[in-house]
């Protein structure tokens, strides 16, 4: 019977492990190009929102709301960064070349989950104020 040695998990300071620094340049590679399409999808969503009922949301476009507007879109963004939180652990895990093949899952829920929550701002935050 052959009974062949346990795989180890790498750990931080083992020579087999990749630096931090090149798993980090692979994360940023990975998530800062995908972040322009989270952006317009969010962008989408605002317009169509003001397009399609443009005679209610009139009255809303003013200095304070566009500043709202900004806050909202910073907000959107440094929730974008949470992916990181998920990327980097699994990429050093054992699961590391898994994740690799398959991290866009995330982005795609995550973004959806994003137009979700700006759908629901719109609609309930938004959209019964305006007259």
């Amino acid at each position: 019977m052959d009974v062949s040695a346990p795989t180890r998990t790498p750990q931080l300071g083992d020579s087999s492990f990749p630096p931090f620094r090149s798993l980090l340049a692979d994360s940023i590679r990975f998530w800062e190009w995908r972040r322009l399409f989270y952006n317009l999808a969010l962008a989408a969503v605002v317009l169509l929102w003001i397009t399609l009922t443009w005679p209610y949301f009139r009255p809303a476009f003013t200095l304070l709301a566009l500043f709202q507007l900004f806050v909202l879109a910073l907000i959107a963004n440094a929730l974008y960064c949470a992916a990181y939180f998920i990327d980097l652990p699994m990429q050093l895990s054992a699961f590391s070349s898994l994740w690799k093949r398959r991290r866009w899952t995330l982005w795609v829920l995550g973004t959806l989950f994003a137009i979700l929550f700006a759908n629901y701002w719109i609609a309930d935050e938004i959209y019964p104020f305006v007259r």
